[in-house]
């Protein structure tokens, strides 16, 4: 035998070449691994073109009589972004083959890694076997093989493999992970993209949970194939047991079907359908699902509403023979170009509550918000044009007291627009705005209460029956200047108008009657009216800062005035009022310019805020902040103090002339620890009459959450008691991967645990399971309603159990 090193160029670059080719060899060895599923004719497509070789090795021996190339000791090869590194690496010119041993590993440029001890493969990638095999993939899945054999280019077998996408422990590496799958056989056929697993045991901890005789996988990294899909177990008391199997169609690239039998004790079989597609500029779904029900009278009315007592709340009266019921759901949204973007979400069902009782996904939460919207944002300015619907998804009898549903209107449409020149006006900054909406009611959403004061007969009109519209226009500018001595001042300057028309019912222009009657006031109900509001405003802020040895701290006193003229139409009962019902006057909206949630009522008379804001910082990491204040009406007539459909005013602290006072303090430190508390306090006695106290703890081994909430009572809107309610919440680690956590809700007023929940879990890198137990209450009925719920969930094989949904709750 006659053995020569390789000085020369043209050895060299014979040396080069047949060390690529050892190298292609060995990075092909990755290509049968069902982790990478990459077929072997896409290789080459993994080295860019042009890509240089870099080889290091102790020793390059050229052999001319067996020709053979060796590279011995600390071999590493680079190319193209891969990298190989082995004790030894032969290429046997004659046989075609490749070997490399001695800790050989694979470095792919995505990442993975490729590990063993012994390599042998022919040059066209389609034969060969590898000894003490191990795989990590850049998703963290693991293979392990004692031996694997390659045929035909296409088959792959892994002998006494081992599977897990658990990560192996530093300080332990030969503990079994979490969950692992060991087989005597893993099949990966390149062709169909499966992997087939043969006297396969499914390990939990190290212990052997079930044997399986044979079942298949899609391989992992395809992304869609048609098969089933995890099963999940469901509970509810009126429609007992489910198990629920779903089965997924890859028809194509872009569009999908998943189809979903759920078996129920109590109610029988639920079918379920979805259909999605993909396009380059959006997606939507289609979603159908549908039941006719074994046992309809589980869903009796029997005591909440003795007036509606044997009714069925979903189905009709007790033994009606229609017990089908159904629903048509779809989703979607496309971007027409970079700024503008349609979509929809539109929900058809055959009563007010069947995708809450049967929690279709996507549809079944307890208030739905159908819409078709269009959306533009560009820079600062924004558009949005929608049509909704909302369902209330609920369990109570169709009945003017109860049902909410069938009072919910339709806005076809709402419109919000804000547009913000880039250029300065004046030096300032100037703002344009817009909102318009057209609703449609066809019930009366009328509440009645419990008389407040003897024979009062007080009530609401939340929404007319009938349609109504409005266009709003606003235009606003600001400038701020900084005087020597820091103080800021801040003049604005704001112009809005409104259009509106009315076509109410006669049986919403009788409440309204009886409402102002009650009230003492007029009925001005209207067809149709103008109206406008001007404000001219001043903002002062003067910040000061204290700095001491260990913290600086930014007291900051604040005032605002605004002069504006009385709204219109508030002597009577003119003005529908559908979004601004909501009015929480406290800290946080001290110092807003229009003190309405919405466009239908607009704050008038002239106004003064005034108040202090302080925040400091400590240089061990803690922080606090506060603010306290008043407001003040000053001139014109108190909006908050007219009268109001909703009477949305009443009540709300700010309904004298001297509102109520309004303040916050709250803390927090680096160590996970947070509180605050808030309020607002009568401005003659001081005495509360809203607050809110919060206060939480987040680190190991607990965690720890605490609320305290009290609201004074509010006749006018049916709450003839004060409101004093506790929720608290606690979470602890029992060990590094296991906890306990539970809540609870508990009314003073009432004298009831509303809610209550406990739960243990454990979660790791890839594993987790959940428990829980929960208990609610109504308040009217005290009626209990318990859930249990599970849940297991194995990193890249899929959930088991309850939906995620029901256990978060009570986290």
């Amino acid at each position: 035998m006659r053995e020569a090193f390789l000085p020369s160029n043209r050895q060299a670059g014979l040396v080069r070449l047949y060390a690529a080719s050892a190298l292609a060899c060995l990075l092909a060895c990755a290509v049968p691994m069902p982790a990478l599923a990459q077929d072997v004719s896409d290789m080459a497509a993994t080295v860019p073109s042009g890509s240089q070789m870099l080889l290091a090795a102790d020793t390059l021996v050229y052999n001319n009589d067996n020709q053979t190339v060796t590279a011995v000791g600390g071999v590493q090869i680079d190319y193209g972004g891969n990298r190989l590194v082995a004790q030894r690496v032969e290429y046997n010119r004659n046989t075609k083959r490749m070997v490399a041993s001695g800790n050989v590993e694979v470095v792919n440029s995505d990442g993975t890694k490729i590990n063993s001890e012994h390599i042998d493969i022919t040059d066209d990638f389609a034969d060969g076997f590898v000894n003490a095999l191990r795989v990590e993939t850049i998703d963290k899945a693991y293979f392990a093989a004692e031996s694997a054999e390659r045929m035909g280019g296409v088959l792959t077998t892994f002998h006494n493999g081992v599977y897990t996408a658990c990560e192996p422990c530093e300080d332990k590496p030969n503990k079994a992970p979490t969950w692992r799958v060991k087989a005597r056989k893993i099949i990966w056929n390149g062709e169909k993209k499966t992997v087939r697993f043969e006297n396969a045991n499914f390990e939990f901890f190290g212990f052997p949970l079930a044997y399986l005789p044979a079942f298949e996988i899609a391989d992992p990294t395809v992304k869609r194939k048609s098969g089933f899909l995890i099963p999940s177990i469901v509970y509810k008391s009126d429609l007992g047991v489910g198990v629920k199997v779903p089965y997924y169609f890859a028809l194509s690239p872009t569009y999908d079907l998943t189809v979903t039998g759920t078996g129920y004790t109590k109610q029988g079989f639920l079918g379920e359908a979805e259909w999605r597609q993909r396009f380059n500029n959006g997606q939507y779904s289609l979603k159908i699902a549908g039941i006719q029900q074994r046992d309809p009278d589980a869903f009796l009315d029997t005591d909440a509403f003795p007036a509606t007592a044997g009714h069925n709340i979903n189905s009709g009266e007790i033994g009606d023979p229609n017990k089908f019921r159904g629903m048509m759901g779809t989703q979607g949204q496309f971007a027409i170009n970079p700024r503008w973007n349609f979509g929809w979400d539109v929900l058809l069902q055959t009563d007010k509550n069947f995708s809450n009782t049967y929690s279709i996904d996507k549809y079944g939460s307890s208030v739905h918000q159908s819409s078709v919207y269009l959306t533009g944002l560009n820079g600062r300015n924004y558009f949005d044009l929608r049509a909704m619907h909302f369902e209330v998804q609920e369990d109570t009898p169709n009945s003017n007291i109860s049902a909410r549903s069938n009072q919910q209107p339709w806005v076809l449409p709402t419109l919000d627009y804000a547009y913000i020149p880039d250029m300065s006006v004046a030096g300032g900054q100037l703002s344009l705005n817009a909102n318009a909406r057209v609703i449609r009611r066809d019930d009366l959403d009328q509440t009645y209460f419990t008389p407040y004061t003897p024979a009062s007969g007080v009530q609401r009109v939340r929404g007319i029956e009938g349609e109504s519209g409005r266009l709003t226009t606003e235009a606003g500018w600001k400038r701020s200047f900084v005087t020597d001595n820091g103080l800021v001042l801040t003049p604005l300057l704001a112009l809005q108008g409104d259009v509106d028309y009315v076509n109410a019912s006669s049986a919403s222009l009788a409440a309204v009657n009886q409402m102002a009657t009650n009230l003492g006031q007029q009925d001005d109900m209207r067809s149709s009216f103008a109206r406008f509001m001007a404000t001219a405003g001043l903002e002062m802020r003067w910040p000061v800062l204290f700095s001491a040895a260990n913290s600086s701290h930014v007291v900051e006193p604040m005032a605002q005035v605004f002069m504006r003229p009385n709204e219109q139409y508030v002597g009577g009962l003119a003005v529908p009022n559908e979004d601004a019902q909501s009015m929480v006057f406290d800290a946080t909206t001290l110092f807003e310019r229009d003190k309405f949630s919405g466009y239908d009522r607009v704050e008038g008379g002239s106004r003064a805020n005034v108040g202090l804001r302080y925040s400091g910082s400590y240089n061990n990491g803690w922080g606090t902040n506060a603010i306290f204040g008043q407001s003040y009406q000053i001139g014109g007539e108190n909006s908050f103090a007219a009268p109001d459909l909703v009477n949305v005013g009443a009540f709300s602290g700010l309904d004298n002339t001297k509102s109520d006072y309004v303040g916050l303090f709250g803390v927090n430190s680096p160590n996970g620890f947070a509180a605050s508390v808030s309020g607002r306090f009568d401005e003659q006695t001081f005495e509360m009459r809203r607050g809110e106290l919060k206060a939480a703890y987040t680190g190991l081994p607990v965690s720890l959450t605490a609320k305290y909430a009290f609201i004074q009572a509010q006749p006018l809107y049916g709450f003839t008691t004060d409101r004093h309610e506790v929720s608290l919440g606690a979470s602890t680690h029992l060990a590094e991967n296991w906890r306990i956590f539970g809540t609870g809700t508990y009314d003073l007023q009432e004298s009831l645990l509303v809610r209550d929940g406990v739960g243990f879990a454990y979660n790791d890198s890839c594993f987790t399971y959940l428990m829980t137990y929960s208990q609610s209450r109504d308040l009217n009925t005290r009626e209990v309603s318990q859930t249990i719920g599970f849940n297991l969930s194995f990193r890249t094989l899929g959930d088991f159990g309850s939906s995620s949904s029901a256990i978060d709750s009570i986290q």
